[in-house]
């Protein structure tokens, strides 16, 4: 049975674009993979807390060795972990928010990077752990961040791309949906466009 992970990090709940777009690639999954499992993680509602001193104190201590304290403080970072492991497949709404990712996807992110379950350390470097999966990350930006003079801008796109390659996940298709709010033509446009590398890509 194959497992999609639903990811959505939209601080808007209702008329978020890449809410809409996940949930459409949500839909096609489903239909081509009967029986197939969807967790859905959505980090605006989640209250993932960033990182803090006590947590990366539970991180880098065995864990035959935490306290109950740690063990409690690193409960949610190993359910994250979990869910991504357990994955085939990510499909992740990530809205631009000044030029980069919500701070909520950030938090996700330092959750799920660690060494000794998503990545590990060798003498060439570090390795990527995730293996074997695939990521539809869906990207919605007010502006055009593609090309042009804002394009050095981009703090979404690639730092989401590099992320993912560094724990092992090397098979990531980009859908972005950009220039919404330069005119509802455009944003119609641009939504139209996207939906169709979604089809295209389930």
């Amino acid at each position: 049975m194959s497992t999609l992970l639903h990811i959505d990090s939209s601080a808007r709940l209702n008329g978020s674009i890449t809410r809409q777009l996940s949930a459409a690639y949500v839909e096609q999954w489903q239909a081509k993979n009967q029986g197939g499992k969807v967790v859905q993680r959505d980090l605006a509602t989640s209250d993932i807390p960033h990182i803090s001193e006590a947590l990366l104190g539970a991180y880098f201590t065995p864990a035959d060795q935490r306290s109950a304290e740690q063990q409690s403080i690193i409960a949610l970072s190993d359910k994250l972990v979990d869910e991504l492991l357990a994955a085939d497949t990510l499909v992740i709404g990530i809205p631009m928010y000044n030029f980069a990712p919500p701070s909520a996807f950030k938090a996700w992110i330092d959750h799920v990077c660690r060494a000794g379950r998503t990545f590990s350390y060798s003498d060439k470097g570090p390795v990527g752990l995730v293996a074997g999966k695939r990521a539809i990350v869906i990207l919605s930006r007010g502006g055009v961040y593609s090309e042009g003079p804002a394009q050095a801008l981009d703090f979404q796109g690639t730092y989401i791309r590099s992320v993912l390659n560094f724990i092992g996940i090397t098979d990531v298709e980009l859908v972005i949906a950009e220039g919404v709010a330069m005119g509802e033509e455009k944003s119609k446009q641009a939504i139209a466009q996207a939906q169709e590398r979604i089809s295209a890509n389930v």
